[in-house]
């Protein structure tokens, strides 16, 4: 074999040893398919607090169950790391909005913060979809194939990795709002501790994200090869 083929062939297999380890972006679904999502997770986010709210009362704990669990945020997440940035993004920004408007809930000081930050959770889960961030997670050996590149499936692990991300993404921006909002504005109905609290207070939500968002993406992955 002469010198030149085997060059070739060398840099062939640099190639395709590079693009095993870079995953390249999920395809975003056809804006129907979008518009649809987004309709339907805007619709989930407004039902699903006032279905906790109801089981608060009927245990007697109130509206801490819903300030425990975060209801609203799950349909936001699993919107934005299926149907993409401007899905989750949209989610996030109008579902607090229609909810207050039909329920007065969240409190209108509220609004505000959850608007940024649950649009900051939809806007970074869809972009981590399919992102380097995902291929960069190990996997246990029997998900070997499943290496996150066109074509492939993401594990529970690297979308529990992009799920990370975003709910860090969407801290950060409320508590930048929370301190511009105080510190600039002089707001005086939140508190720079809030920006801890709602951390406290949620610890079992995010739980309880960890666990399901990861579980229900890895079934839709699996059903979607079965299509």
């Amino acid at each position: 074999m002469s010198v030149h083929s085997m060059n070739s062939m060398n840099a062939v297999n640099s190639v395709n040893a590079a693009a095993r380890g870079v995953v390249l972006a999920r395809p975003l679904p056809s804006v129907r398919v979008q518009s649809l999502a987004t309709a339907l997770a805007v619709a989930a986010a407004v039902a699903l607090p006032q279905a906790f709210h109801l089981a608060g009362a009927a245990l007697g704990v109130g509206a801490g169950l819903g300030q425990a669990l975060l209801p609203m945020h799950l349909p936001v997440l699993l919107v934005g790391l299926l149907a993409g940035p401007f899905a989750g993004a949209a989610t996030g920004a109008f579902a607090p909005l229609l909810s207050f408007a039909l329920t007065g809930m969240p409190v209108v000081a509220m609004v505000p913060f959850m608007v940024l930050e649950l649009a900051a959770y939809g806007l970074f889960a869809g972009l981590l979809r399919g992102s380097r961030l995902c291929a960069s997670v190990p996997v246990p050996a029997s998900d070997a194939d499943a290496s996150g590149v066109r074509g492939g499936s993401i594990t529970p692990w690297r979308w529990l990795a992009a799920l990370l991300a975003a709910q860090v993404a969407g801290r950060v921006v409320r508590a930048v709002a929370v301190l511009v909002a105080v510190g600039v504005f002089g707001n005086a109905q939140v508190a720079v501790s809030s920006i801890w609290t709602s951390v406290a207070d949620g610890l079992p939500g995010l739980v309880l994200q960890w666990v399901l968002v990861p579980a229900v993406l890895a079934l839709v992955e699996r059903a979607s090869r079965h299509v």
